[in-house]
């Protein structure tokens, strides 16, 4: 029988470097496509909130001016102005839908109502992102604690917290776990 002969120090060391290595360039970069994605989503909050707010704004305004020409028809009625009564008839109607320029205040209303829940889509996604990213950012420490103690046991937890933290980021762009 062969006696398996210890390994020194120094080739522990070269052996998990090369493993660590490699794993944490993967793990770098599912670091940078998280934080790109969770970056993007973001934006989409933000530019999401900007719009459905300017669409709020301008269905608002569509309203006012709504509301005068109510009164102003009013006015023409009482005068008997058939001509007056007509075309105020038909603009009061295209503010409350305009289907030609989708900017009736049904059409405004949709799209608002649309933006709104796009952004809530993205507001779910968005603490996922975080999450990941931040076991990320663990996993790359672990690894680099497992190189600098020559320790395995850092090595297999390193790849845990990674993979934990590839299936937070699953969540994030697939939202596959609903109602969480």
């Amino acid at each position: 029988m062969t006696e398996v002969k210890a390994k020194t120090r120094s080739e522990r060391e070269a052996e998990i470097k090369d493993k660590c290595g490699w794993v944490i360039v993967v793990m770098a970069a599912l670091l940078a496509i998280n934080t790109y994605l969770g970056n993007g989503n973001s934006s989409r909050i933000l530019n999401d909130t900007i719009e459905a707010n300017n669409t709020w704004a301008f269905y608002q305004a569509k309203s006012i001016k709504g509301t005068l020409a109510e009164m102003a028809l009013d006015d023409a009625m009482s005068r008997k102005d058939v001509y007056k009564v007509a075309a105020l008839s038909k603009k009061i109607a295209r503010y409350e839908s305009d289907p030609a320029t989708g900017e009736g205040k049904k059409e405004l209303m949709e799209k608002a109502r649309g933006l709104e829940a796009d952004r809530a889509v993205a507001k779910q996604r968005s603490p996922w992102y975080t999450y990941a990213g931040s076991l990320l950012q663990i996993a790359i420490v672990l690894l680099t604690a497992s190189i600098l103690s020559v320790k395995n046991s850092l090595y297999r937890a390193s790849i845990g917290v990674g993979a934990f933290a590839l299936l937070l980021m699953s969540q994030a762009v697939w939202l596959w776990i609903p109602g969480v």
